[in-house]
């Protein structure tokens, strides 16, 4: 492992930053606010090209060999996500024309890289064995995640933040597990996070935009597959327990619009970071909040990878739980969305 170019990825992207910052200006890459933004000026977008280019960087310096992938897929793939959020970031693109640039990107790692889950070894005994569901699934898998980071980037350094949690537990298990491949990719990705993190933490200088959001995604779509796949159904849910916050945050989104009777692809200000504010707590704690959360989800998938099957279902029951509860609390639903704190309420009153 290479933790040389991880500071070459880092500086790298501390150094471009604000190249990209002036040239999203140049080139109409900014965000206006509305009722929905939470900031209140113009803002160049477009930050996540210069993460992507400090991952050039680190790329084409350990030119890795992998036994998984096709490397060149993965940067061909990366590329077509690249391109569709600069120009989502430009001119705003239709849903329809973001969503195929995700299947062309997921497409190419999948098909031509060979990034597939084909089976899954069951708990007691025998084969979950995928088939012709192999491909669809694994590009639902890396479509989904993609637009679940993209739907956390509402505050300064939310994102940025959270993705970098993410790839240093991907990249952590990979290292127990000896794979020096995803170890390396999850940091160079990593060393281009936290330099463009240097600027768009509270009060940000630039935002990620599409760009990054969906570049982050994507790469950790990826990669979570690359380092659990083919394995046990219970080691399978700890690519899900380390992408615990973006995937709980978009779940619920989707049962609150279900629950509203409004369409999946309307927008709102209900998400997870959203709540937190209207509860009082600051743009800076809600951020170091969800960081919080994101790290202990981290933290239990490595205890999640580590423990018994009977432990990692135990694990599993008090997240659930947690999440649950939290749910609640915050009213990510909706504020009469409450069944087990209305459960607890009326045990208390019964005793």
């Amino acid at each position: 492992m290479d933790y040389m170019t991880l500071l070459i990825c880092f500086i790298a992207s501390v150094l471009v930053t604000p190249l990209v910052k002036k040239l999203a200006f140049k080139i109409g890459a900014t965000d206006k606010p509305n009722n929905r933004k939470v900031h209140q000026k113009i803002m160049p977008r477009l930050g996540g090209l210069a993460i992507y280019i400090s991952f050039l960087i680190g790329y084409f310096i350990l030119t890795p060999n992998s036994q998984y992938v096709k490397v060149d897929a993965m940067l061909i793939g990366s590329t077509i996500i690249i391109i569709t959020g600069v120009l989502d970031d430009m001119i705003e693109l239709s849903a329809k024309i973001k969503l195929l640039g995700q299947v062309l990107a997921a497409g190419i790692v999948v098909v031509y890289g060979g990034v597939q889950v084909d089976f899954v070894n069951l708990p007691f005994g025998g084969t979950l064995e995928f088939g012709f569901l192999s491909i669809p699934l694994t590009m639902l898998w890396i479509i989904g995640i993609t637009n679940a980071i993209n739907l956390i980037d509402g505050l300064d350094g939310l994102a940025a933040g959270v993705s970098s949690i993410v790839l240093i537990t991907i990249s952590g298990m990979a290292i127990m597990k000896g794979d020096m491949f995803v170890a390396s990719m999850g940091m160079i990705v990593l060393g281009g996070t936290l330099g463009f993190l240097v600027y768009n933490f509270h009060p940000a200088k630039i935002f990620m935009g599409d760009t990054g959001a969906l570049f982050l995604g994507y790469m950790i779509s990826v990669l979570s597959l690359l380092g659990f796949k083919n394995v046990t159904i219970i080691s399978f849910i700890v690519p899900v327990i380390v992408l615990g916050v973006p995937i709980s945050d978009t779940f619920f989104a989707i049962i609150r619009r279900v629950v509203n009777k409004k369409p999946l692809s309307a927008p709102d200000k209900s998400h997870l970071h959203h709540c937190l504010l209207n509860l009082g707590y600051s743009h800076r704690q809600t951020v170091l909040i969800i960081y919080g959360m994101s790290a202990i989800f981290g933290l239990a998938a490595v205890i999640f990878s580590k423990v018994t099957m009977w432990g990692s279902f135990l694990v599993l029951a008090i997240l659930t739980l947690a999440i649950e509860i939290i749910v609640e609390k915050i009213g990510l639903v909706g504020k009469n969305y409450r069944p087990i704190l209305n459960m607890v309420r009326v045990f208390k009153l019964r005793n």
